[in-house]
């Protein structure tokens, strides 16, 4: 407990601190399927936004919450935001390194949570057996 108090307290624990905003950030219900994007493909605003919707279980993602996610992810460094010369301007984003060591460790949790699925799902089988006997 005090190793965790005093890396607390040298890194931070207000909502503002890194570890808590990222660590909020890829738990929300967008912010890791638009690195997993980004990590396969430099893409274009509105090309995010169709895959995104392809790929979620929760359908479209509205305009304004993918721009905010885009920012968020900008602000911190995981994203570049690319505008073309162009008339209209095309507007881009891809990860940078940040974002890529990022996306790779969010891989990396995924692919454990996919190899242990079934023993999540027997867990929450029990679980939820016992709870209803308490009942």
């Amino acid at each position: 407990m005090v190793r965790l108090a005093d890396e607390m307290a040298r890194y931070g624990n207000d909502r503002e601190a890194p570890a808590r905003a990222v660590m909020g950030m890829l738990g929300d219900r967008w912010t890791t399927l638009i690195l997993l994007v980004l990590w396969q493909v430099e893409i274009r605003h509105a090309e995010l936004k169709r895959a995104m919707e392809a790929l979620s279980y929760e359908g479209a993602i509205s305009q304004r919450v993918l721009t905010l996610k885009l920012r968020a992810l900008e602000r911190d460094g995981f994203v570049q935001r690319t505008v073309s010369d162009d008339v209209p301007p095309k507007v881009s984003y891809r990860l940078t390194e940040l974002g890529q060591e990022l996306s790779e460790r969010a891989r990396t949790m995924i692919d454990w949570i996919n190899t242990r699925s079934g023993t999540i799902r027997e867990n929450r089988e029990r679980y939820d057996s016992e709870s209803s006997m308490d009942g």
